[in-house]
């Protein structure tokens, strides 16, 4: 150690450390094992950005700018993008063109093009504009369920069980979103545990995949780590993805958490650099 001081040496010897602290070698034995972590060889990115990220724009977004958007995005090696919303244009202006979107885009043949269905009559014009996958939207703040869609939790799955139902009549596939999955914007905290119901059911339902989404961003690596143990304990690891908002530059820690989370795990993915655009 050069010119170091003795009295310094004797802190910074290993021998002398676990001599003084018995506790030592093992926390750091436990550490360098937790610390030691596999990844997925595959993730699957799921592009909501035509979708999520310009639904809350305040200027309408032409409809030939959405449709070049994308399909810009299905030539980049996306296999998956979500192209718009079949919601009330009361509720979603922007979206009020899903029809046009849908039957205006280039249909590339390795990338699937899932569209939001709220309610039945949502899945019917959305079937009559060529949709071959669809994903209906709950979430697990009651409160937030209210204000979103107009109806509480228990009278939103009766509206996705029709939609599902209809789907499995025409063999077309759904995708679950449970929003609010690591907090609320009105209600402010939200138990794991009402997160794990809402996906449960949703999941038994017959939505082959549920997205855990931090709506508003609010999520960190430790509250990410607890709902998805909540979750994973009642739903199938391989039947689950992640969405998360990057409003408070999380969104990356906490994939990075849920990639760690189970080393086996196929997590897709969805990140948002901020509420209303993605990457």
């Amino acid at each position: 150690m050069g010119n170091v001081p003795t009295a310094v040496k004797h802190c910074l010897s290993y021998e002398q450390l676990i001599q003084d602290y018995p506790w030592l070698k093992r926390w750091l034995l436990e550490e360098k094992t937790v610390s030691r972590h596999e990844y997925p060889e595959f993730v699957r990115i799921v592009e909501v950005g035509p979708r999520d990220g310009l639904q809350n724009e305040k200027e309408i977004v032409p409809t030939g700018v959405k449709i070049q958007l994308i399909d810009m995005l299905s030539g980049t090696g996306l296999r998956v993008i979500e192209a718009t919303s079949f919601v009330s244009s009361k509720w979603v202006p922007q979206m009020a063109d899903h029809t046009d979107v849908l039957r205006g885009i280039h249909r590339e043949p390795h990338v699937r093009y899932p569209v939001l269905t709220p309610n039945l009559q949502g899945f019917h014009d959305a079937v009559a504009a060529g949709a071959t996958e669809v994903a209906v939207f709950g979430s697990a703040s009651e409160t937030f369920s209210k204000k979103n869609i107009n109806c509480s939790i228990d009278e939103s799955m009766l509206r996705f069980e029709e939609v599902i139902k209809a789907a499995k009549e025409r063999q077309i596939p759904v995708r679950g979103y449970v929003s609010c999955a690591l907090g609320c914007p009105l209600e402010g905290h939200i138990e794991p545990s009402k997160v794990c119901e809402v996906a449960k059911r949703l999941y038994e339902m017959g939505c082959y995949e549920i997205s855990l989404g931090d709506t508003i961003g609010v999520g960190t690596p430790g509250s990410m780590f607890k709902m998805l143990q909540s979750v994973m304990a009642e739903v199938p690891t391989s039947a689950l993805a992640v969405h998360c908002h990057d409003t408070y530059g999380q969104a990356l820690p906490n994939i990075l958490t849920a990639l760690q989370l189970e080393e086996e795990a196929h997590f897709p993915l969805h990140k948002q650099k901020t509420d209303a655009s993605s990457s």
